[in-house]
């Protein structure tokens, strides 16, 4: 694990944590014989608590940030006429970020070649800075930079196909779209990109996400020919407006929430009244979105019940009706 400005306190908290259990463990162990039932129930209860928090908190920060999940999605269409297309998706690194590094995204692409995409979209905020806390320096630029050009080593016959996130737009468009473009990757920034294959060509389409969801669909899909069609955002904000005739939306952004409680669900998602689009697969209207969990983290670098995950989905059209 690469030690950093926000894992070592992680570290530190654990130890501390560690410390005053085992020495609040001690104290109870040496007077339990002399209190009352109420006090040995009290203290006993409280021993279990801070030990179930410890371990929770350890696993949040420390452990649940490092791992990786691959999701295995099948996607059925009605507006998906050419043979099957598997998408490999990629979200959220957050380079510089305290549990992503370069060498962390070389892994994770190593890791998607391994699953044979057709091709693979990336969805935004490769940078993990910008907004609340913004650093320009050259180390964060660097290291930016490095975690983009690992994009370069995937491998898909269809080739890799990306769009810019609020944290890239905020810390500098221009310079991610250029590291993007040098490690061949296309960026569909408001854009559609048509793809030629000898079983149904298929298009992949990109969104801004501006403001104007509704202009920011209809501009990035007027120049787009093909039937079959796939939408990608960071956002799944724009998932209600899309037209008719998306075959799939993949979006980023949410993290899944990045924690999750139990029973009462992910209580940040950044999507205000749209937060059931917040994480995985929805299905409305004939039409299907999913959102990614991504890899990095963003304001807390903690994670729980919402494993970091790359996702191969694989996009057929829906068999007739009988």
């Amino acid at each position: 694990m690469h030690i950093n400005e926000t894992i070592w306190p992680g570290i530190a908290a654990a130890t501390i944590g560690l410390v005053v259990l085992w020495a609040y463990a001690r104290r109870v162990e040496q007077f339990y014989l002399r209190w009352p039932l109420w006090m040995r129930i009290v203290n006993g209860a409280a021993i279990s608590t801070l030990a179930v928090a410890w371990v929770i908190g350890v696993h949040a920060w420390l452990i649940e940030p490092r791992t990786l999940v691959v999701r295995h999605v099948d996607v059925a269409s009605e507006h998906w006429a050419g043979s099957p297309l598997v998408i490999g998706v990629i979200a959220d690194t957050h380079v510089p970020g305290p549990h992503v590094d370069p060498a962390r995204v070389r892994s994770i692409v190593t890791r998607m070649n391994g699953l044979n995409p057709d091709v693979v979209v990336l969805l935004g905020d490769y940078v993990g800075e910008g907004e609340q806390r913004i650093d320009r320096s050259p180390s964060v630029y660097g290291s930016m930079g490095d975690g983009i050009a690992a994009f370069a080593g995937l491998r898909a016959p269809y080739g890799v196909v990306a769009v810019l996130g609020n944290r890239d737009r905020s810390f500098d468009r221009d310079a991610i779209a250029r590291a993007l473009e040098s490690a061949n990757v296309f960026v569909a920034a408001g854009r559609g990109v048509e793809i030629e294959r000898l079983n149904g060509n298929f298009s992949i389409v990109g969104l801004a996400n501006e403001e104007d969801a509704e202009a920011d669909v209809r501009n990035a899909m007027s120049g787009v020919s093909t039937a079959d069609r796939i939408v990608i955002s960071h956002s799944p904000e724009p998932f209600p407006v899309l037209p008719r005739g998306v075959a799939l939306m993949l979006a980023g952004h949410t993290h899944c929430g990045q924690v999750s409680v139990p029973f009462l669900g992910r209580p940040i998602t950044h999507l205000g009244e749209n937060r059931d689009l917040a994480c995985h697969r929805v299905d409305a209207d004939g039409q299907t979105l999913y959102t990614t969990a991504g890899v990095g983290t963003s304001g807390l670098p903690m994670r729980f019940l919402n494993p970091p995950e790359i996702v191969l989905i694989t996009l057929r059209g829906a068999e007739p009706a009988n």
